[in-house]
C-alpha cells in the first residue's frame, strides 16, 4: 500500500509538472505572438525610414532595405519647406507648459477633495468624474468659439492654458486616489506644530507623491506630444504646427526632386517616437508604482 501510494503521488507530481510546463509554454507562445503582432508595425516603420524611394514602392514588398539610407534622417531635418525643428520646438513648449500646469493644478484640486470636509464636496467630485464620459468632440465647437473670441486661434495658447485649470478629471482622480492612501496623522502632526494647510501640502504631502506625480507627468507628456486633433483645429500656419500635425505635411507637400517622400515621412515618424520612448523608459519604475499605489484605497 505504501509503495502504491508513493507511485500515485509521484505520477500526480509528474502530471502536475507537465501541466504546469505546458501552460507556461502556451503562455510564452501567446506573448511572443502578441509581441510580433504589435511590434511589427514599429519594425516596418524603422526599416521603411532607411529605404530608397524605389524600395518603398517595390513589389513584392522589401522588408529590410539592401543598403540602409541613414541620410534620410538628415534630409528630414534640412528640407526648407518642412520646418521639422520648429515643429519639435512647438511641441516641446506645449508639453512642458501643459505638463507643469496639469501637475500643479490637479494636485491642488485633489488635495481639496482628499483632505477637506465641506458641503458639496462629494457632489463636486462626482460631477468632475462625470466629465470623463463626455467625448471631447462634444465640447469642441464651444471651446473653439471661446478661444476665437479670445483671439487665441493660430496660437499655442489653447493647447496648454486650459490645463492650468485643474488639469482634467483623470489627473484629479489619480492624484486624489494617491493622497487618500497617505495617513492623516501627517496633517494633524503638522497642524500641531503650527504649519498651515498650504505648507502641509507643499512640504509634507507633495514630496510623498513623487510616484504619482511622475506617473501623471509621463501620461500628460505622451498625450500632449501625440495630440493631433487639438493642433489641427487651432493651428493654421505651418510654422505653428506641432510634430503630430506636421507629419501630414510630407503627404501634402510636392515631391522633392521628383521622388516620393514616404521614406522621409517614415524617418520623421521614427524621430517623433524617440522622445516618447525615452521619457517612458526613464520613468517606467515610477509609472508602475504610481498606478499601483493609486488604486490601493478609494
Amino acid at each position: 500500500m505504501t509503495t502504491l501510494a508513493q507511485r500515485t503521488t509521484t505520477t500526480r507530481s509528474l502530471w502536475d509538472l507537465v501541466r504546469y510546463r505546458s501552460g507556461r509554454a502556451v503562455l510564452y507562445v501567446i506573448v511572443l505572438a502578441l509581441c510580433i503582432m504589435f511590434g511589427f508595425p514599429i519594425f516596418w516603420t524603422l526599416m521603411s525610414s532607411l529605404k530608397t524611394p524605389q524600395e518603398m514602392f517595390a513589389y513584392p514588398p522589401v522588408i529590410i532595405p539592401q543598403n540602409f539610407q541613414w541620410e534620410n534622417y538628415y534630409q528630414v531635418l534640412v528640407i526648407p519647406r518642412i520646418p521639422v525643428q520648429r515643429w519639435a520646438l512647438n511641441s516641446t513648449i506645449i508639453v512642458v507648459l501643459g505638463t507643469v500646469g496639469t501637475v500643479v493644478t490637479a494636485s491642488l484640486v485633489a488635495y481639496s477633495f482628499a483632505r477637506f470636509e465641506y458641503r458639496g464636496r462629494n457632489l463636486l467630485f462626482i460631477i468632475t468624474l462625470s466629465t470623463l464620459m463626455l467625448p471631447a468632440q462634444v465640447t469642441l465647437i464651444p471651446q473653439f468659439v471661446l478661444f476665437y473670441n479670445f483671439g487665441w486661434v493660430n496660437t499655442l495658447l489653447p493647447l496648454w492654458v486650459p490645463l492650468w485649470f485643474g488639469g482634467g478629471a483623470f489627473a484629479i482622480f489619480l492624484m486624489r486616489q494617491f493622497l487618500m492612501t497617505l495617513p492623516r496623522d501627517l496633517d494633524e502632526a503638522a497642524l500641531i506644530d503650527g504649519a498651515g494647510y498650504f505648507r502641509i501640502f507643499w512640504e509634507i504631502l507633495l514630496p510623498l507623491c513623487k510616484p504619482v506625480l511622475a506617473t501623471l507627468s509621463i501620461i500628460t507628456m505622451i498625450d500632449l506630444w501625440s495630440d493631433f486633433l487639438g493642433p489641427l483645429i487651432y493651428l493654421n500656419s505651418p510654422e505653428k504646427f506641432t510634430v503630430s500635425v506636421g507629419l501630414q505635411f510630407f503627404n501634402a507637400t510636392p515631391e522633392v526632386g521628383g521622388d516620393p517622400m514616404q521614406h522621409l515621412l517614415m524617418a520623421a515618424c521614427v524621430l517623433s517616437m524617440i522622445p516618447v520612448i525615452v521619457v517612458f523608459f526613464l520613468g517606467q519604475r515610477f509609472f508602475v508604482q504610481g498606478i499601483v499605489m493609486s488604486g490601493i484605497k478609494g
